[in-house]
């Protein structure tokens, strides 16, 4: 493979099938609706999703074996941090006379790809009372609900979590 099919997101026969595979198995598990109309969708969904994959050039950034095993892991910690971080916005709602501390946080990335930075200002958006609102170089500006969170987000886990998933 060139280095320009390579930058352009060209992906190998492998890499298509492989994200095929994974896209309906994921759509079967989760539909758990197997009528002919259905699959029919489904399967143009898949194909839909992998033809965009590769037009926005999703093939340019391989994924590791190691790192695919260890995203179960990640996908755990962000849900533990997206229940924690909504049970804290429910409790400032509820109770009004709680102060809320807008305030904004420049964070380092601390990733190597733009990839991994994509994901980290979604994680941090994923959780509520945050949300990233620029990415720029290896910056993040995140906009936080609390003063306190923000101290959490500035203790860096999240980086740390995404490092380890890059490094596969």
């Amino acid at each position: 493979m060139s280095d320009i099919s390579f930058q352009r997101g060209k992906a190998l026969p492998l890499q298509v099938a492989g994200l095929l595979l994974a896209l309906m198995a994921s759509w079967l598990l989760w539909s758990g609706i197997y009528k002919p109309l259905l699959l029919g969708l489904g399967l143009f969904s898949v194909v839909l999703s992998a033809w965009l994959a590769q037009r926005m050039g999703f093939f340019r950034h391989p994924i590791s074996l190691r790192a695919l095993l260890r995203l179960p892991a990640y996908w755990g910690w962000l849900l533990q941090e997206v229940v924690k971080s909504s049970l804290d916005v429910a409790r400032i709602i509820l109770t009004p006379s709680l102060p809320i501390s807008p305030t904004t946080v420049e964070l380092p990335a601390a990733t190597s790809t733009e990839a991994g930075r994509v994901i980290l200002g979604n994680s941090i958006t994923l959780s509520p009372g945050t949300v990233t609102i620029d990415v720029h170089g290896d910056r993040l500006l995140v906009h936080c609900l609390t003063r306190e969170s923000a101290l959490e987000l500035k203790e860096l886990e999240a980086q740390r979590r995404l490092a380890r998933l890059e490094l596969g």
